[in-house]
């Protein structure tokens, strides 16, 4: 079987999930990393069993290698867009790590150098290749809850406060350096959480028959700015072709979880842990109720590495469906900038 050489660029935490991925997947081989952290790299290089050759302190090095044939990047949001481009004008496939750029302004310039040089990209959401999502797709297509209706997907985590004794809650110091709390690094919990519920909305509502999701509106805006001037709880609701509604929330000082709830007039799907890899899905219809139980995955970013790669293989520039296609980047970051910007 042909396999696909990857390099990773950023070691960080979410990198480390990414490369345990790699284990037992047929069609890629990770072959190279990248960063700017020696003791990162010895790290890595050892884990992954990496050959010194292919571990790079400069980003360019690997760009340029000419064994590599796609690039994921792992770095702070506010460096997604320079090595994106870097990449695609390098003649490489890329997969970014969400939200893919900091705004719909760098989306669209991205969308021009995508369409230019025709290779494969895709924002990197996990969730999209877990085996449920193809369960849900088919019980919607199916029919069985119905006309949908209206939806709502939240994903909050309590990050400021820590329990002490006697159930009482103190705050976190905040790193006001930390990526997920310095504006300039894109921080905030609309772009590191709320992108996730929006482009949920997004996939969801394009199942619909004759509506359009790209003509939406957004209304109910609410956003909560924190110490270090970046969003720290929202929630808002978006009105696609004034069909189908999608309330989203996003937090870091609310446990909200990662759960959706999908209404049709039929009945309903609930979603458990969404996001973070599908526990199981709960059908609730007016006449009877099930579940559909999901078998525990080695590693949820398995699927997504094997999903890509097969993309690339089969000649095509864009996630095989259910897969974020660059079109759902751009709604998304459409969604996000008017979210984040209210």
């Amino acid at each position: 079987m042909k396999k696909l050489n990857w390099g990773v660029i950023g070691l960080g935490n979410i990198a480390q999930k990414f490369l345990d991925g790699f284990s037992g997947v047929q069609n890629s081989n990770l072959l190279a990393i990248a960063s700017k952290s020696p003791t990162k790299l010895v790290n890595f290089k050892k884990q992954f069993n990496i050959k010194e050759e292919f571990v790079y302190n400069e980003y360019e090095d690997l760009i340029n290698s000419k064994d590599i044939d796609i690039i994921y990047i792992s770095l702070p949001n506010s460096l997604h867009y320079y090595w994106i481009e870097r990449c695609l004008k390098n003649k490489k496939n890329v997969l970014v790590e969400k939200p893919a750029t900091l705004n719909f302004t760098e989306a669209k310039n991205l969308e021009k150098i995508f369409l230019k040089e025709n290779l494969f990209f895709a924002e990197a959401f996990m969730y999209r290749y877990d085996p449920q999502i193809e369960n849900i797709i088919k019980i919607i297509k199916e029919n069985e809850i119905g006309n949908l209706l209206s939806m709502e997907s939240s994903f909050g985590v309590n990050i400021m406060t820590k329990k002490k004794f006697f159930f009482l809650k103190k705050n976190r110091k905040i790193d006001k350096n930390s990526r997920l709390f310095n504006p300039k690094l894109g921080g905030g919990c609309v772009l590191d959480l709320g992108c996730y519920p929006t482009s949920l909305s997004l996939l969801i509502s394009s199942l619909i028959k004759n509506i359009d999701y790209q003509d939406f509106k957004m209304k109910n805006l609410k956003k909560e700015i924190g110490q270090t001037d970046v969003s720290i709880d929202a929630e808002m609701e978006i009105i696609f072709d004034n069909l189908f509604s999608s309330k989203v929330k996003a937090s870091f000082k609310k446990d909200l979880g990662n759960n959706t709830i999908i209404k049709g007039d039929k009945g309903d799907i609930i979603v458990n842990n969404t996001f973070l890899g599908i526990k199981d899905i709960q059908i609730a219809l007016k006449d009877k109720s099930y579940e559909i139980k999901n078998l525990p995955l080695q590693n949820m970013f398995s699927n997504q590495i094997e999903n890509i790669s097969k993309s690339i293989l089969n000649g095509s520039n864009q996630a095989i469906f259910p897969g974020m296609q660059f079109q759902e980047t751009l709604l998304n970051m459409k969604i996000l900038d008017n979210w984040n910007n209210a």
